[in-house]
């Protein structure tokens, strides 16, 4: 399945209106989902010997064993998948007295992507049709629909593959 895209225009430095506009790719709102660990579960038993309970059951576990790791300030590695970790940020003081842990304002988690997890844009790949490839299309826009352009709604950058609409 392919991720849909739509082109919009903004100037290439934000904060300057006189900067040139430029086209720029974004994903189609309303295009993703959000799953839940239960949406989750039901596909893993779809696809493996667990009952979605069982699946449900022990992500929940993972998450709260995950909390547990994070914050005695831990690092969690999950093969295949990445690290998750803790950083924070904390306002800077003169004095050494003064810089204390209250000066940490906010706590985050964040994530490290495994080498093997990387995705890949598939129309610059040099294999095409890899596990971590990522098929992309540009859903096009009511006007260009109407002039016919020949592929279907669809603009696959002048590549040599067709891009075939998920039907979103």
């Amino acid at each position: 399945m392919a991720i849909a895209l739509m082109r919009y225009k903004r100037n290439k430095i934000l904060s300057d209106p006189t900067s040139p506009e430029l086209n720029y790719l974004k994903p189609v709102p309303g295009h993703t989902r959000t799953l839940t660990t239960k949406d989750v579960a039901e596909e893993t038993e779809a696809l493996g010997g667990m009952s979605a309970e069982d699946v449900d059951h022990v992500m929940k576990s993972f998450v709260r064993s995950l909390r547990k790791v994070l914050t005695r300030g831990d690092k969690v590695k999950i093969n295949g998948l990445g690290t998750f970790y803790t950083t924070f940020s904390c306002e800077g003081a003169e004095e050494e007295k003064d810089c204390t842990v209250r000066n940490i304002k906010r706590v985050h988690i964040r994530f490290a992507v495994d080498n093997t997890l990387r995705l890949v844009n598939d129309s610059t790949a040099t294999t095409r049709g890899a596990a971590n490839n990522v098929e992309f299309y540009i859903k096009s826009d009511v006007s260009a629909a109407a002039g016919g352009n020949g592929n279907n709604g669809n603009d696959n950058g002048g590549g040599d593959d067709p891009i075939v609409d998920p039907g979103f």
